[in-house]
């Protein structure tokens, strides 16, 4: 008896899903692979705010800058409750996260995975050597601290 086209999209089908599920995947980890959508406020002068865009770019975020002064700025840190001691220049929105300073974008894409107890990724002040921050040979060692705004705690999430 002759296959419909039916039974052929169906057979292809099955034998997708058991090739990813046969390697370990999860459907998880198939909508993982869609890149993020990351709103950013950043100053329209800052060098190196422009420089971390592009890192995250090259590293499959889609992001809409929007260049705002420095009052609206802290106008948005406020609203997102972004301590003083953690902030930084740039300031952006993805996946339930805000994230402040030069996050890299790897630490950001693992926090998208892993989903963990917080509202806040930072790299606080600007360390040389963070991505945006690249200038020479100079690479500090920093943290990327995760904050969560309810209870004021915050932990180291990552370090550099």
């Amino acid at each position: 008896m002759p296959h419909s086209r039916r039974d052929w999209l169906k057979a292809a089908a099955g034998g997708a899903a058991a090739l990813f599920l046969g390697n370990g995947f999860l459907a998880r980890d198939l909508f993982a692979a869609t890149p993020a959508r990351m709103t950013l406020y950043k100053s329209p002068t800052c060098g190196c705010c422009t420089k971390w865009v592009e890192h995250v770019r090259k590293a499959g975020f889609t992001v809409d800058a929007k260049d705002l002064d420095d009052a609206r700025m802290q106008e948005v840190k406020a609203s997102l409750g972004v301590p003083a001691e953690l902030q930084s220049c740039h300031t952006g929105l993805v996946g339930g996260y805000a994230i402040e300073g030069h996050v890299p974008a790897d630490v950001i894409a693992k926090a998208l995975r892993e989903k963990p107890a917080g509202t806040l990724l930072t790299v606080p002040g600007m360390p040389m050597g963070s991505p945006g921050m690249e200038m020479g040979a100079r690479r500090d060692r920093f943290d990327v601290v995760l904050y969560d705004r309810t209870t004021r705690r915050s932990r180291v999430y990552a370090s550099r």
